[in-house]
């Protein structure tokens, strides 16, 4: 049959398992490979948000942008069908060309409601981040694998009738790759939800560029503050990373909300303890626009035909309900040890989470 011949890359030495490239190892249906992009400027005028993933045991590839700009957020989404040639990493109008491995990408979307045409260069090497596991009752819902990086990105921006010159010296972009198994729509809900309910997560997700050094730290906690996942590093070209070890975080939210507006994130290193201050410039909530859970009108990995292409503008001075039980990406400005760099502060937070003061999924900052 046609679909068990060889792909292209069956012809170079990279496979792990007995398979063709066209398989992954796993028959799980929650399989999926992706990338995230964050470009943005340094006064907080613009955040871009991209990204691309292959679901391979659904058939499915899908891509998304958004932008926003003042209270404006600016979408285009894509979905199709997963073709044989993995390297081609184009879905409707937006595209990722890797032009070197680890070094340079170009990111393009060619679409009238939201364009870019971009460079993305690394300045630093690519960091591991801790394997993330998760599991519901005695199921396996997620196990990750990611590394992190980041970069100068230079091009143009257009969207809403304005148009943005993205220079290096006043944008950052950061980006992560992750695969394994997360889960897609129609996975967490039903009887499984029901019968192991999530009391609350808490999750601080930092990547931050400074001019001459790159720091990540990673934190997940549950309910009562138990602690999955935890890393704090700091990358030098030329130096061994240097772990920083158990970051505490100091969020100040806005009143009424859970949205942050600065942070104070203690970095244990016991030979010179540093604080990484945080500043919000402007934030992109990841459930609107950028079809991440619990959006309702797209989600990652879901079949929406061959040639799928959506377009949205949100109005973010009105409420968007669903946006509060997501993960916020906030472009940020940090202060390390008397640098100034920037970055990305994903946060979220709900449900109870004891460290923080929260009780349920009602609690807010007084």
């Amino acid at each position: 049959m046609a679909d068990d011949r060889p792909v292209p890359l069956d012809e170079y030495p990279v496979h792990q398992v007995p398979l063709s490239m066209r398989h992954v190892a796993t028959g799980d249906r929650n399989a999926y490979d992706r990338c995230i992009f964050h470009v943005l400027d340094h006064e907080g005028r613009a955040l871009l948000v991209a990204g691309l993933g292959v679901y391979p045991n659904v058939g499915v590839i899908d891509a998304y942008a958004t932008l926003r700009t003042g209270d404006v957020l600016h979408a285009v989404r894509a979905s199709d069908a997963l073709g044989d040639d993995r390297m081609r990493l184009t879905v409707g109008p937006l595209r990722i060309e890797v032009e070197e491995p680890l070094r340079r990408l170009r990111l393009v979307c060619d679409d009238d409601q939201l364009s870019y045409d971009l460079v993305w260069t690394a300045d630093f090497p690519a960091l591991w981040e801790p394997h993330h596991v998760q599991r519901r009752g005695g199921r396996l819902t997620l196990e990750g694998r990611r590394f992190v990086q980041a970069g100068s990105v230079t091009g143009t921006v257009r969207a809403g009738g304005e148009e943005f010159r993205v220079t290096a010296g006043e944008w950052t972009g950061t980006r992560d790759r992750s695969w394994g198994v997360r889960p897609i729509p129609g996975e967490e809900g039903g009887r499984l939800a029901e019968e192991h309910p999530t009391e609350g997560f808490h999750w601080l997700w930092c990547p931050v560029r400074f001019e001459d050094r790159f720091l990540m730290v990673i934190v997940q906690e549950d309910a009562d503050g138990y602690r999955s996942l935890n890393d704090a590093t700091l990358v030098r070209p030329g130096h061994r990373d240097r772990q920083l070890g158990w970051p505490q975080a100091e969020i100040t939210y806005r009143s009424g909300t859970r949205d942050p507006v600065r942070a104070l994130v203690h970095l244990g290193d016991v030979r010179k303890p540093q604080e990484l201050e945080a500043e919000i410039l402007t934030s992109s909530p990841l459930a609107v626009g950028a079809g991440y859970p619990p959006a309702d009108d797209w989600q990652h990995g879901t079949w929406r035909g061959p040639g799928w292409t959506d377009r949205r503008t949100y109005d973010l001075t009105q409420p968007h309900t669903l946006a509060a039980y997501g993960v916020t990406d906030h472009a940020a400005r940090f202060r390390l040890d008397g640098r100034i760099g920037h970055g990305i502060f994903e946060h979220g937070s709900f449900g109870r989470h004891d460290p923080s003061g929260f009780t349920d999924f009602n609690s807010v900052a007084p």
